[in-house]
């Protein structure tokens, strides 16, 4: 091979995402048997790259790092893009449900920092949100506020998809959002 041939190959596996992974959950099984028991282990890992994308996924497994490896493979199989405003927040608020479990998220402005517990918390700083306030409801096992999440972040809608439904301008919608802004600060001088 010539050497520009080695150069775009190499371009090309440097330009791959990096992607965070982040452990949420291990769960020792055991499954009683006639000769006894037999444990496994489930594991539970998120994994985005900070710009917007995250999935997550579960495995199963005799040993740990066996588990993890393919909960990490199914987190990558089954990551998604989630819209977020400037980089840092949320478009809007937004509930979530999965089950037992209910989320609730909501924008914050910036300085705010991710104030969510668990398994929220490793959703975010692999998705990439920086000002986000979560709080959640019911259910606290991990699975099911995992995939509440999931139902609340995919459930998100940016201006731009809202402007293609409705057959609107993007300034048409976002315009607005500010003219709120605008009239509470003009509420607030007077």
């Amino acid at each position: 091979m010539t050497q520009q041939a080695l150069d775009r190959r190499n371009n090309k596996t440097e330009k791959k995402e990096e992607l965070v992974e982040r452990l949420v959950h291990i769960n020792r099984v055991a499954k009683t048997v006639k000769g006894g028991r037999t444990m496994s282990f489930a594991a539970i890992v998120v994994v985005g790259d900070q710009k917007g994308r995250v999935g997550f996924g579960s495995g199963k497994a005799s040993e740990v790092p066996e588990a993890i490896t393919k909960a990490t493979n199914e987190a990558k199989r089954n990551m998604v893009r989630i819209p977020l405003r400037e980089g840092r927040t949320l478009h809007h608020d937004i509930a979530g449900r999965f089950g037992a479990g209910k989320v609730y998220l909501r924008t914050a402005p910036a300085g705010t920092g991710v104030i969510a517990g668990g398994p929220m918390r490793a959703i975010f700083e692999v998705l990439g949100v920086q000002d986000v306030v979560a709080k959640s409801m019911g259910s606290n096992n991990p699975y099911n506020m995992i995939k509440a999440t999931f139902n609340a972040l995919e459930a998100i809608n940016s201006p731009r998809m809202v402007a293609a439904k409705r057959g609107k301008k993007v300034g048409d919608i976002v315009s607005r959002r500010e003219n709120t802004s605008n009239a509470k600060l003009a509420v607030e001088e007077a």
